[in-house]
Parts: structure tokens; sequence; C-alpha cells
């Protein structure tokens, strides 16, 4: 298996919506025994702190949000999601949450330190990461970068199942709808949008199980 110079290993996995690179690369990072680094996780911990500090993510140009994102550690132990030491794995999942993280990702600032937290994390320990733009952006001098893809129609189905087995209800064509324009705004955001890095192994996810992808993956490792 490749590494740096310190001995670690970074893998970065990219790729649309529904793919199932999260479940993936939980799998993986267990397997070679790295940290799983769930990168929506960071964007939830940010915003709890904007909640709890009472910090509008309104604008790059307040100066408490610079003075919060300067003071602020985000980090994974044990799957667990950690925020300044604390363990903030449930709090980050409640609809505040979920409404906050999705307004403070669209913020240059807010960005750009998690790439920083992102990229110390991958020169302190070895790493499984997943993403949009992991290996085009945050590791691009990955050991190992893989894009894993799937029809839309696939990914809408997969998601429609999701709902459904919880008890709620859904509509087949707005899921597809719904990832269809998220693929198309990933791919068109002006700051590093969702692309397949020219060295990255690109594993289609049609008609493959969880399993499969997953040793698929840890076949280019070995």
């Amino acid at each position: 298996m490749r590494q740096d110079s310190l001995g670690h290993v970074r893998v970065a996995i990219d790729g649309p919506s529904g793919a199932g690179k999260s479940t993936v690369a939980k799998r993986v990072a267990n397997a070679i025994s790295a940290d799983y680094i769930d990168t929506g996780a960071m964007y939830r911990a940010i915003a709890l702190k904007l909640i709890r500090e009472g910090v509008e993510p309104a604008s790059d140009g307040d100066d408490r949000l610079a003075a919060l994102l300067a003071a602020t550690v985000v980090d994974f132990s044990g799957g667990r999601a950690m925020l300044d030491g604390v363990d903030v794995t449930a709090d980050i999942r409640s609809a505040d949450v979920t409404l906050t993280a999705s307004r403070c990702s669209a913020l240059p600032s807010v960005r750009e330190k998690l790439v920083e937290l992102q990229r110390a994390m991958g020169r302190a320990k070895s790493v499984v990461m997943d993403g949009r733009d992991i290996g085009t952006n945050v590791f691009p001098d990955a050991e190992y970068k893989f894009f894993l893809t799937a029809s839309a129609e696939e990914r809408a189905k997969r998601r429609y199942a999701e709902i459904t087995a919880r008890g709620d209800k859904a509509d087949y064509g707005e899921v597809l709808r719904s990832i269809e324009k998220r693929d198309y705004d990933d791919s068109h955001r002006a700051l590093n949008p969702l692309a397949r890095a020219d060295d990255a192994v690109l594993v289609d996810t049609d008609g493959i199980g969880i399993e499969e992808v997953t040793e698929k993956i840890l076949s280019y490792m070995v």
C-alpha cells in the first residue's frame, strides 16, 4: 500500500449524491485502519458552534464569524465528531443544525477553514475522506483517488427506497428531479465544483452492492 513520507495513507472518494460514497468510505477506512472523515459532519459542527455562539452565517465580512472560525477545531476520533475537543456526534443532527449547515457551506471562508482542517488531518494520520472535491482540491496528491458514480435513475431508486423504508412518503419523480438538480448545482458551482480528478479510478456502482464496491476499491490498494 502506498504511503506518504510519514507512513500515512490518504484515500479520496468523490462522486455525486447517492453514489454510496459515505458507506463505502467507512468500510474502506475500517479495512485499512484509517479514520473516516465525514466532511458533511464538519459543516454541521461549524453550524452547531454558530448557533451556540449566536453568530449568523450571513457574510464572509463578519468579524465575529472570522474570529469564531479561527478558534474552531473539528476532528474525528473513533468515528465520533469532535468540536473543540468535545463529542458532538448526536448534537449535529438537529433540524436547526441542518439548515444552518446548508447556509454556512456556501461561504468561502467556511469552506477554506474546513479544507485547512481536512488537510491537517491528512498530515497527522491515515484518512479516508469522501466528498465532491477531495481528489481535486483537498488532497490533489492523495495516495489513492476514486470517483464513484451511478446513473441518476439508479441513485433516485436508492434514495426513494431509503425514504419509504423509514415509513415516509415520497414521489420517485420528485426524488429524481432533486438528484438531477443537485448534480447540476454541484458540478457548476464556482468554488471547487464536483469533478473527477484526472488520476482517479472511476467506479460505476450501477447494479453493484456495497460489499462488491468496497472490495473493488480495496483491490487497487494491495
